[in-house]
Parts: structure tokens; sequence; C-alpha cells
């Protein structure tokens, strides 16, 4: 099995809660999925093995959404996500099983901040926003690189990269 190929019910879950969606929405197939709905902006991450790498995937792209889910083929992979150690905001990203063309939501994804909740990096949400601003309006075509930081791996100077960033890293008040 493909990570693509998990692709399609991501959607139609998304799409029937009323989100636009964009699958690989610029080529480069560092974001899996991307949704939005008003100004809400969520993402996907799409895994077929190794779940550990999945958690990892969430944890670099919070800076880049108001929530993270994370989709797998099979409920062991899920089930092992769900029982990992995870500080609160971990806890927050919500894991999906995708099973006969459907999605079956094991743990809904949450707002990763709080109302009024200082943002790491709002510069990268904004971004993300403009993008799909202009996917909406065709002002962009699909496919053209967003060029976003850390999806090349490099990391420019004095700039911090988003794989050093933890879910521990900012306190939630629970």
């Amino acid at each position: 099995m493909l990570e693509r190929e998990l692709a399609p019910a991501v959607v139609h879950h998304l799409e029937a809660d009323g989100y636009r969606v964009w699958v690989d929405p610029d080529g480069s197939d560092f974001l899996d999925v991307v949704a939005r709905r008003g100004p809400e902006l969520g993402l996907v991450e799409l895994k077929v093995a190794d779940w550990r790498k999945v958690l990892a995937q969430a944890q670099r792209r919070r800076g880049w959404a108001d929530w993270i889910a994370v989709a797998l083929p099979r409920e062991s992979l899920a089930a092992r996500v769900c029982q990992a150690p995870q500080a609160p905001r971990g806890l927050r990203v919500g894991v999906w099983i995708v099973e006969g063309g459907a999605v079956r939501v094991l743990r809904a994804a949450q707002p990763l901040w709080a109302p009024g909740e200082a943002r790491p990096f709002p510069e990268l949400r904004d971004r993300i926003q403009d993008f799909t601003d202009r996917l909406i309006d065709g002002s962009l075509s699909p496919g053209v690189r967003w060029n976003l930081p850390g999806s090349s791996g490099r990391v420019g100077p004095n700039r911090r990269s988003t794989r050093d960033w933890r879910l521990e890293e900012f306190p939630v008040d629970e």
C-alpha cells in the first residue's frame, strides 16, 4: 500500500465536513493533505508504516496549521500512536484510521493553541493561508512549489529548523 492510496478517503472525509482540500498541493511531497474551512487550516499526514515517523512529522508541521491529524491504514498502527507517551499538546494530534475507503476517527484533532495563546512562528501559518487563498482564487496553480522552510531539509543561517520542535516545547494549561 502507498500513502497516496489513503488520500481519497481523507479528502472525502474532510470535504463532508465543509473543507476545501488539496493533496500534495505544491508537488513537493512535503505536505500530504492541506484542508481549509474559512480561516481554519488543518494538515493531515498520511503514513502506511512506521508510526514513530508520523508523530515526528506532526511535531514538525505544527506551526503551519491550526490542527493536525495523522491517517494510518491499520488500527494496530493507530493504537500505537495513541498509546505512545505524549505531552499534552501531542494529545491534540488527531489519529484517523482509513479502512474500506472511509475514515474512522480514533482521536479527534483538536486546536493546537487556545484562543489568545501565543503561537510559535505565526508567519508559517500565514504563508499557508496565503497559498491556499491563491489556490482558491485561481491566482496560483496547483503544483507550483511553495518553497516552505524545511521542505528542502535545509535551514538558512540564524533560522531555527522545524525539525527541532517538540510538542512539549510550548506548555498547555489543561
